[in-house]
């Protein structure tokens, strides 16, 4: 336990009348040195007879005191609960700037024969690592962070930041054991924290979670610690000393990744599918009865293991029945992606893409890919998704002046992300060489999608004889998949709302909601269809199949009892004929 008031008394008795009236400086000390030999420490100064710090332990922290400046400070190391001065371990000199201020961590190990050595070729002996002009504050709504590499055995790392919106940049560059980088400046707020290898942003070491909602106006070092060798007691983590001498370890995330998957495979064939992962004999899909033209949310996924994804056909009986080869990916940590199941199970017996692209059935997966947008805007990618139309343009009017979303985008390719105002377009699909030629124009509404991703894909057959026929769909984060009306035929649809009157299919938001533990949930038909309602946790699994038989035109209502079930977000699906949509409730206990 530190002793701050001693630690006053202590100064006054080391420097005596002839410091008083001296100038000072400030100073914050963190234990840092992993070495379970010096777990433990006393810190004294000027061999005073009380240590200057009593039984400071590793990974904690002094707040920023002021300290005599301008006068040599012979500080000594010893072992915790030491008898006196003498008995150091370590000792080192230093002399601190009037008016500056600064921060000492003690680092390294007392033997470094006995550990492992740095890779870069740094020492590891023990010794204080010390730097000026440190902050405590900064503009309201901000933090300023400093990152220092303590961890003897690591290599050189890079420090990257993500957002709640995925943008990722390079905050700490390049940081090699015993360096401190200098300041960044971030806003408030929940930010993610990757440690990868230097210029390789996929490399993810490990990746923590940084809370910075509650430090505005405020600074915090960022250091690494513990060892990378797995024998070591002290596992190598990220922890953040505050002014005040609070240390908070940044929880470890999981080595996951994001991801939604849409089913845009227009061979009747496949209308419904189920999707395994990494599955065994006897066990359940990870997508039960996937509708064609539907899509899961955004869900978490193991990352850096290879994941084999095989697809059967509806109602299977278990991963026996996948058709043909599963796919293998690999996921990046703390990506986002998107897996497009599209093509056809026997090419032979569809007409061929006129770009003679392969149209045999497939997984296209993309990365990057955007759940919101900054300042309420609309982020929105393509897709092509239709095996036998050739490579197009989209373009979007309505705003200032047309605006290409995609330019000669073929069968199985996505385009690059723009960013939209959320209002009302209409979307031109034209040739790829000849705008004038106007394939299709579809309303839509950008409005109610405001801060979210869309992705908008090219779905069936150009030729309908073979299957469902040509249109344009979005996809939003929540698995909601909307079918966009042609312009000037039907009304447009807002992206992210019910269907309007013209479009009598429904589904409703569950009431009440949140709920404990029952709820109603609400649909409308336009015509007699078999209704399938399913149930299904954030992994993807069905808990509960709630309705499968037909239901006759006009609005319904079942009940939902999630007893048994625990508290969390969970999901629910309505697969009517061509419809599907998705809906999100949250169960509270």
């Amino acid at each position: 336990m530190l002793r701050f008031g001693s630690m006053t008394l202590a100064l006054v008795m080391l420097m005596g009348a002839a410091v008083a009236g001296a100038t000072t400086a400030e100073l914050q000390v963190i234990h840092n040195a992993a070495d379970p030999a010096a777990s433990v420490v006393d810190v004294y100064v000027n061999d005073g007879a009380a240590p200057f710090i009593n039984d400071f332990a590793f990974r904690t922290a002094t707040p920023f005191v002021e300290v005599p400046a301008g006068v040599n400070l012979h500080i000594g190391i010893a072992g915790g609960n030491s008898s006196g001065p003498g008995s150091y371990v370590a000792e080192f000199d230093v002399t601190l700037e009037a008016g500056n201020r600064y921060v000492a961590i003690a680092n390294g190990v007392l033997d470094p024969d006995a550990f492992t050595p740095n890779p870069d070729g740094q020492g590891i002996e023990f010794t204080l690592f010390t730097r000026d002009r440190m902050k405590t504050r900064t503009w309201r709504n901000w933090v300023k962070i400093i990152g220092f590499h303590g961890s003897t055995d690591a290599p050189t790392v890079d420090i990257r930041v993500r957002d709640q919106y995925g943008h990722s940049w390079p905050t700490l560059r390049s940081l090699t054991y015993g360096e401190f980088s200098p300041y960044r400046t971030l806003r408030k707020g929940h930010y993610e924290l990757d440690v990868t290898l230097p210029g390789d942003p996929t490399t993810v070491v490990a990746s923590y979670g940084a809370d910075l909602s509650g430090l505005g106006g405020g600074a915090a070092v960022v250091f690494a610690s513990g060892f990378l060798a797995p024998a070591r007691d002290a596992a190598f983590g990220l922890f953040a000393a505050l002014p005040d001498g609070t240390v908070l370890e940044l929880p470890s995330l999981d080595m996951s990744a994001r991801l939604q998957v849409i089913h845009n495979a227009a061979d009747p064939d496949a209308a419904v599918v189920d999707i395994y992962v990494n599955a065994e004999p006897g066990d359940d899909p990870f997508i039960d009865d996937f509708a064609f033209r539907a899509a899961t949310p955004y869900v978490d996924v193991p990352a850096g293991v290879p994941l084999s994804i095989g697809v059967a056909p509806g109602n299977s009986s278990g991963p026996e029945d996948i058709i043909g080869d599963p796919f293998v990916v690999t996921l990046a940590p703390n990506q986002k992606y998107v897996a497009i199941a599209n093509g056809v199970l026997n090419p032979g017996a569809f007409d061929p893409n006129p770009d003679a692209m392969d149209i045999a059935f497939t997984l296209f997966t993309r990365d990057d890919m955007r759940e919101y947008a900054h300042f309420g805007l609309v982020n929105v990618i393509a897709f092509h998704g239709a095996t036998d139309a050739p490579s197009v343009d989209i373009i979007f009017r309505g705003g200032w002046w047309p605006r290409k979303l995609a330019d000669n985008l073929s069968y199985g390719e996505f385009s690059r992300y723009k960013v939209f105002l959320p209002r009302s377009f209409e979307i031109d699909v034209t040739l790829a060489d000849d705008n004038s030629a106007v394939v299709a124009t579809y309303a839509v509404d950008l409005g109610p999608a405001a801060g979210l991703g869309v992705t908008a894909f090219a779905s069936g057959f150009l030729n309908d004889a073979q299957g469902p026929a040509f249109g344009v769909f979005a996809a939003l984060p929540d698995g909601t998949v909307l079918e966009l009306p042609l312009a000037g035929s039907r009304e447009a649809r807002a992206i992210g709302e019910s269907t309007s009157q013209s479009y009598s299919y429904a589904l409703r938001q569950n009431s009440p909601n949140p709920f404990n533990p029952v709820t109603n949930i609400a649909f409308a038909l336009p015509e007699t269809q078999d209704v399938r309602i399913t149930v299904y946790n954030v992994n993807g699994r069905v808990v509960k199949t709630l309705l499968d038989e037909p239901r006759n035109a006009g609005e319904h209502s079942i009940r939902f009892d999630a007893d048994g079930l625990s508290s969390g977000v969970y999901f629910y699906r309505i697969d009517a004929g061509r419809y599907s949509e998705i809906r999100k409730m949250t169960l509270l206990k």
